[in-house]
Order: C-alpha cells, then structure tokens, then sequence
C-alpha cells in the first residue's frame, strides 16, 4: 500500500495520543518551547550541518514521495520488455528505432537506444550499471538528513534534559514547583525520542525500501535489454525476468505455470 508511510506515522501518533489521555494527561501538557527549540530546533541545526542545503530542500518533497509512491509493476515492465524482443526477433533490431523515442522509463530508453545504435553489450552493461550506481548514489545522499536526524534527535533530547534539570537544581528552594519541573524536563526526551522514532527513521527506512525496488527493477531492465541484443528467444527472457519478481506478485496462472507474459511470448 503506497500511503503506508503514512497510516503507519498516524497509528503511531494517535496510540501516543490515546496513552496521554488515558494517563490522565492532556496533550496540551507535553507542549514545550524551550524543549522544541532544543530538540527539533537543534536538530535542524545539526543536520543541516552534516548534510547541504540541497538536501534539506529535498526534504519535502521525499517526504511525500515516501507516502505516495505507487508501487512498482514489475509485471507490465516484463511484458514491455517481451513486446520489444518479440519484434526485434521477428524484424530485427533496427525495427525498434521508431519505438525507441516514445518509451516513457529514461532508464529503459537509454538501453534500447544503446541495442538499436549497434552499441558493444559490455559496453552496454557498463553504461548502464554505471547509471545505476549513479541513481544509489543520490538515494543513498537523500535518505542522510533523515538517519542524521534520527540520530541527533535522542541525543539532543537528553541534552534538553540534563538542561531542564539544571535550571530545577537551582531552584530546590521552592519545593512547590519541583514536581512541575521535573516532569516539563523529561519533555526534551520525549521530543527527541519520540521525533526520531516516529518521523525521522520511518521515512528513512521507506526510502531505502523504494530505492531497493527501484534498484531490483533497474536490473531487471539491464537483464531485459542484452537478452533482447543477443536475440534471445522471448519465452526464456520472460522466464528470466520472471525470477526478479516476487511470488507473491507473478500472478502465475496455477493451471499451467505460466503468467501472461509468458503465454504472449510463447
């Protein structure tokens, strides 16, 4: 499910939530200014600090990505990739150049393009796992402010604290407001506790998790495009690519074994 990211963020929240009042607290009691200034303040600091404006900038935007991605379909990928080697078969290579332009996957394209041009297959398989690596690369570099975050947040938290509690230390002259500060001291944890664990690394893990699909889909295309550029019989690149796939989502029809894309290569 591409929203989640998010449901799981609002189960977490809302079960925090409930967990105060049925405490006997209020959420109005764990609203702290110096605490936030601290803690997410401070965390901001600090991340921008081990990362770059760039990538601050791009925090928004994963974010959304991280909850509204639609998942991928490997399936229709396959069945793209078998329409290309079932032509090229029939008419050969240079049959697909008026194709080439109207394919919507960049990744897809360059490597068509690379088979169509004539192009060495290492060389091909350099290109584009040079491609590739490149993409990992930029995922790796986008997912940082959130692991960094993640990190910091319970760290400052506790910095947040041991502050509060000096500040209480200093006043145990006045018995009557030790049990208030206390309690307001412990607020700087749970803010940096609770921001790391609920917005910071769950996003993190998501976009590792895409980038993952992602990675296994590339391959998959590498595999697709030099089987195509070796000619290769479009049942048995099917099958191939078949094994990228997850059980779960090949759809296989149990009658006969085979999925729809291996019956339309047949």
């Amino acid at each position: 499910m591409k929203a989640a990211t998010a449901v799981g963020i609002a189960i977490a929240v809302i079960c925090m939530i409930m967990a105060i009042f049925i405490e006997g607290g209020s959420p109005l009691s764990m609203i702290n200014i110096p605490a936030a200034l601290i803690v997410l303040g401070g965390t901001l600091g600090v991340t921008l600090g081990s990362t770059s404006m760039e990538q601050m900038k791009a925090i928004p935007a994963l974010y959304k990505k991280s909850m509204s991605t639609e998942p991928i379909d490997y399936r229709a990928e396959i069945d793209r990739i078998v329409a290309f080697a079932e032509k090229a078969r029939r008419e050969g290579l240079l049959a697909l150049d008026a194709e080439v332009g109207q394919i919507e996957d960049d990744f897809l394209r360059k490597g068509m393009q690379l088979v169509v041009d004539g192009t060495d297959p290492e060389l091909v398989r350099e290109i584009l796992e040079a491609d590739l690596e490149g993409m990992e690369h930029r995922h790796r570099e986008a997912v940082q402010p959130f692991v960094q975050a993640g990190g910091f947040g319970p760290t400052l938290g506790v910095l947040g604290t041991v502050a509060s509690l000096v500040h209480v230390l200093e006043n145990l002259d006045k018995p009557e407001t030790l049990g208030h500060s206390i309690a307001g001291a412990f607020i700087a944890t749970l803010y940096g506790v609770g921001s790391a664990n609920v917005f910071y690394y769950p996003v993190a893990n998501r976009l590792k998790l895409l980038s993952g699909h992602e990675v296994l889909l590339k391959n998959m295309v590498i595999e697709g495009v030099l089987a195509i550029q070796a000619g290769e019989n479009p049942r048995i690149i099917a099958d191939r690519l078949m094994t990228f796939v997850p059980p779960a989502e090949r759809g296989e029809d149990k009658s006969s074994g085979d999925g729809p894309a291996l019956a339309e290569a047949a």
